[in-house]
């Protein structure tokens, strides 16, 4: 496909940003690289065999998108809930792929070279220990951790027994995202030290309200094991479906969303530490439903080289978005495109101040002015670029081929569990600020969270 060609579908797609271009803007196509999703064939002694526990919505997520990657194969599933056994074998299209309750299991085959997980946030230190002592790889979903001493003891887990493992943040692996980072690089953008990004939602899904299965009961679902570390309490379908809303099993809109944006700030910016500082606001306006956490929260974070502004609100669509605002152009990701609007900053003369000046004062300095630079009135259009990914494109396809490419090669994934790690703690700042109503402070030599 060229690089240059749009059709109308692609234009609309890419949204505002491509619509304020306007005549003088330029396009671009993005073509993934040919990097992990490569159709190449892989040879059958080359098959990566994995399994996936955990097989809810984002579970079979994964799984469809397996489907996408080259030399790749699911062989068992597990599940605390026995109709997403059915569920996942589906997602799969392989009605006879062996389904459990007990991971344990699938850690136990000889024949399982990696997992995913994609179990509940409190669930994933046990999971994820459990799979690096047993000899697999790790693809676990984000956010890496539930609490600080998890993320450490999980990285710990993982270079101990010298894992290969990914984070599930999968936009790093994106285009659109590897050429803003190109743009950062490039120095293009000059100095960037303000950051703002949002994520926001307005439907009762999208703040986790997800409807209950009529088939859901402790027949068909393993509550204790479920609650493993957390409290004990009586079975509660809700808490089950819906356990982003409670701090006993998530983070709340940091862990599901923030975890997104800052994985994204940290990738195209090359920043692989933690903020300094975090403070939080926000609020739980709407969804009053029992839940833990806010349907609103903001937080400004101090990092050491630039500040970022982060919000997720459940209570107005205004989609995903992040923005690096530099002193010598703006990048901004809406959704799936990407536009790139330089600022003219060549020098100019004064225009305000010197109308207090007499005028013969101020005409002897635009005279001087111009003989400083002669070229300063010689304007050079540099359009706004628009970059937006082909038809179908899929990061999770590319971030889950990126992971399986490395269990075979050996070599770096786009997130490990140090980057995962630093990200996690991020959402664990944000939410510490927000119910302890304080600055969060980072201590790197405690690992720990102060404030």
């Amino acid at each position: 496909m060229n690089r240059n060609s749009w059709t109308r579908r692609q234009f609309i797609r890419v949204g505002s940003g491509a619509a304020a271009v306007g005549a003088t803007g330029k396009f671009t196509l993005l073509q993934p690289k040919p990097l992990w999703a490569s159709p190449n064939p892989v040879a059958p002694s080359d098959t990566v065999h994995f399994a996936s526990i955990g097989t809810g919505v984002r579970g079979c997520e994964l799984l469809q998108a397996s489907l996408r990657v080259p030399g790749v194969e699911c062989v068992a599933v597990c599940d605390l809930y026995d109709s997403r056994h059915t569920a996942a074998q589906e997602a799969v299209k392989n009605p006879s792929v062996p389904a459990t309750r007990n991971y344990k299991e699938i850690l136990d085959r000889k024949d399982v070279d990696a997992v995913i997980i994609a179990v509940p946030d409190h669930s994933h230190r046990r999971v994820f220990e459990d799979a690096c002592a047993a000899g697999k790889d790790v693809y676990c979903e984000k956010p890496m951790s539930h609490t600080v001493e998890d993320g450490f003891a999980m990285v710990a887990a993982a270079q101990k027994a010298n894992r290969i493992v990914q984070i599930g943040s999968q936009r790093v692996s994106s285009v659109i995202y590897a050429q803003a980072k190109e743009l950062v690089d490039s120095g293009k953008l000059g100095d960037v030290y303000s950051i703002e990004a949002y994520w926001d939602r307005n439907s009762p899904s999208g703040a986790w309200v997800y409807p209950i299965p009529p088939d859901a009961s402790e027949q068909t679902i393993d509550w204790n094991t479920f609650l493993g570390n957390a409290p004990k309490r009586p079975f509660s379908a809700e808490r089950f479906f819906r356990w982003r809303c409670f701090s006993d099993y998530g983070e709340g809109l940091a862990g599901d969303l923030f975890v997104h944006l800052i994985s994204g700030i940290h990738f195209i910016t090359g920043t692989n530490t933690v903020a300094k500082r975090a403070q939080s606001t926000g609020g739980l306006f709407h969804f009053k439903d029992g839940r833990d956490f806010p349907d609103l929260i903001e937080t400004f974070y101090d990092y050491p080289n630039f500040r970022a502004y982060v919000r997720c609100n459940l209570n107005n669509d205004q989609g995903e978005f992040i923005a690096f605002y530099g002193t010598q152009g703006t990048a901004i990701i809406r959704g799936t495109s990407l536009t790139y609007t330089p600022q003219d900053t060549r020098p100019q003369p004064e225009g305000y101040s010197i109308y207090g000046w007499p005028a013969k004062l101020r005409d002897e300095y635009l005279a001087d002015f111009a003989k400083e630079h002669p070229l300063y009135n010689v304007r050079v259009n540099e359009a706004t670029e628009v970059f937006g990914p082909p038809e179908g494109y899929s990061d999770l396809v590319d971030h889950q081929a990126n992971f399986f490419s490395a269990v075979r090669s050996r070599k770096k994934v786009v997130e490990n569990e140090e980057f995962g790690n630093n990200a996690a703690i991020g959402c664990h700042l944000a939410n510490h600020s927000y119910f302890k109503e304080t600055a969060a402070v980072w201590d790197a030599a405690g690992r720990k969270i102060k404030g």
